[in-house]
């Protein structure tokens, strides 16, 4: 999906599929989101099986949308895959469940991944990060979407209690639950990835804690407390486990790297940005910000009226699935002064939701600004300047905004 939109143009709303694959793979969404928001805030859509979909577009609605459960629950699904077709994990599955059970299971879970927790991590995520940026200074071509898909795995394998010998794996198998029709990451057709991908990734979490279990003892592995978390008094129950560890993991992989490399994109394509950053390091968690704002990996999220709801733009009517979209609602000019601009000194970048908000907001947040702040950190420390080295190629999804290739040259920064 392209990240910097091209010019305004004469578009069809009734003709929109926001569904269309090439939309996002070669396409130019933005200037149907710009037209949504001010003409059809509230849009409806029936796909060709006659399932059909609202979508909202504002940022206040999009935060309406996904804050208020009582309004727009949960627990009939969250992703655009289950337009129409009620999740069977829905009420087991923490993103498919709605409060008081969801706030029961997070707080406890959440535990290890404030920001105070995470920051004891910092050591080690930039160790990771130095060897990871370490090839790309040989000034060489060096693909940073395609790398950069480990990288999330070998930040966080080791906190989680993932084997190095498991993380290229996981990481193709969240891609395929992710991106179900990328030629990348397609085995055979759509369902048949998301059908592979869904049951290797549970019995992967399955099979891991039960050798947990049989060796005993106690470590401090991510997946080891979502084992010992108690919700309303009770453990969760062994499937829950799977579900929620099978989340973690997509969590863990499929956003960050997709930050990264659109953000970086956005610096290559922009030297006066990089150039302000290197020389203020004090800007770089905006700059963070920012790149989470611009890229808005996680393009939407799902859920379903209970009753009619009135926004200011229509009626959503009881039960029907309605997406909110992230990339839209993150470039809307009521909250964001020229959106389509690029800028490290913006004043509210983080009033972005590329996180989500409300309930479900990212309970991983706090290590994935960690590990981009970082990144940031290293990179301009070593970067002298970054160009692209061909063009990018946007990963086929409608529901992850990302690259799978963008081949960059970086040259070492001269050091006085």
């Amino acid at each position: 999906m392209r990240l910097t939109p091209g010019p305004a143009r004469d578009i069809d709303l009734d003709g929109v599929d926001l569904f269309d694959l090439d939309l996002y793979t070669s396409g130019d969404p933005h200037p149907i989101w710009d037209v949504m928001r001010e003409k059809a805030p509230v849009h409806h859509q029936v796909l060709p099986d006659g399932r059909e979909f609202w979508s909202v577009t504002r940022h206040e609605d999009v935060c309406r949308v996904l804050g208020e459960h009582r309004e727009f629950t949960s627990e009939r699904g969250t992703t655009p895959t289950h337009v129409g077709v009620d999740d069977p994990a829905a009420g087991k599955l923490l993103t498919s469940t709605d409060p008081p059970r969801h706030t029961e299971v997070r707080r406890p879970l959440g535990a290890p991944l404030t920001p105070r927790a995470v920051k004891s991590w910092e050591d080690s995520i930039r160790r990771t990060i130095v060897g990871f940026l370490e090839p790309a200074l040989d000034g060489e071509k060096f693909d940073l979407a395609e790398r950069a898909l480990l990288l999330p795995a070998m930040i966080t394998g080791p906190l989680l209690g993932i084997p190095e010998r498991d993380w290229a794996e996981l990481v193709q198998l969240t891609a395929m639950v992710t991106a179900p029709s990328d030629p990348h990451f397609m085995v055979g057709h759509e369902a048949a990835t998301l059908a592979i991908s869904h049951h290797e990734l549970i019995n992967y979490v399955t099979e891991w804690v039960e050798r947990r279990r049989a060796r005993g003892g106690e470590d401090d592995t991510l997946l080891t407390h979502l084992m010992g978390v108690r919700a309303g008094g009770e453990p969760l129950t062994d499937e829950e486990i799977a579900l929620d560890g099978y989340s973690i993991l997509l969590g863990a992989n499929v956003t960050t790297p997709h930050t990264i490399a659109g953000t970086v994109h956005a610096l290559a394509e922009r030297p006066e940005q990089f150039e302000k950053a290197q020389a203020d390091p004090s800007l770089i968690p905006n700059l963070v910000e920012e790149g989470l704002r611009w890229t808005s990996p996680a393009c939407n999220f799902m859920r379903y009226a209970v009753d009619d709801v009135h926004l200011a733009g229509g009626t959503i009517p009881a039960r029907a699935a309605v997406v909110a979209w992230i990339g839209s609602a993150n470039r809307d000019p009521s909250q964001f002064t020229d959106p389509h601009t690029f800028d490290i000194t913006r004043s509210n970048a983080k009033r972005h939701v590329a996180f989500g908000f409300g309930p479900h907001f990212c309970i991983g947040a706090p290590l994935a600004r960690l590990t981009q702040r970082v990144f940031f950190e290293e990179l301009l420390q070593r970067f002298g300047s970054i160009e692209l080295a061909g063009e990018p190629e946007h990963l086929r999804s409608y529901f992850i905004a990302g690259m799978t290739h963008l081949p960059i040259v970086a040259q070492k920064r001269q050091t006085p």
